[in-house]
């Protein structure tokens, strides 16, 4: 049996390469995965490179997942903690406050929710929305709504990457652009 090789996307990214494997999500379209999960590298050196370039800000927010290490990373950095935005209310949440997604990796609709010890932490405060990727914005909108419904002041939207036409945007700071990959 003939394995067929996956076409991959190099990236140069504050010192580092990386593969990342071009893989379909649509019959129209192609992404450049970019996962930081695990790659403690590439958080080490995004991390604060992308912290150089922010204003301002009290609070640091991400979605579940992938954003996670990088928050994660970026709070450590500068010694606070950091809120995340869970994809389903737990068990343990008092209060959660909800709002629902689609973003361009999922195939179906997904919520987002702050417990409601974090929505009132976040109240009344600048808050940084962090991404790995932003992509057709769905995600870090929905985020955006989340920390203005929790009463929380939008300071800056940021990612490591910018994927696709959200590189055109002027209202997020990013470090590098990621080309999407049309299918004939």
């Amino acid at each position: 049996m003939t394995k067929t090789k996956t076409k991959t996307y190099t990236i140069s990214l504050c010192g580092l390469k990386r593969e990342l494997p071009i893989l379909p999500i649509s019959p129209t379209l192609s992404i450049a995965s970019f996962v930081i999960l695990g790659d403690t590298e590439l958080v080490g050196k995004t991390a604060p490179a992308l912290l150089k370039k922010l204003p301002p800000f009290d609070i640091l927010i991400t979605a579940e997942a992938k954003g996670i290490p990088l928050a994660c990373e970026m709070a450590r950095l500068l010694n606070q903690n950091y809120v995340i935005a869970r994809k389903s209310i737990k068990g343990y949440m008092d209060d959660p406050l909800t709002i629902k997604v689609n973003s361009i990796t999922t195939q179906k609709e997904q919520m987002l929710c702050l417990d409601g010890k974090d929505a009132r932490t976040i109240k009344g405060k600048r808050i940084a929305l962090i991404d790995d990727v932003i992509s057709t914005g769905e995600s870090i909108a929905a985020l955006e709504q989340l920390v203005t419904a929790a009463g929380g002041i939008i300071a800056v939207k940021a990612a490591i990457l910018a994927e696709g036409d959200a590189a055109k945007r002027t209202d997020i700071i990013y470090l590098q652009e990621l080309p999407l990959f049309p299918q004939a």
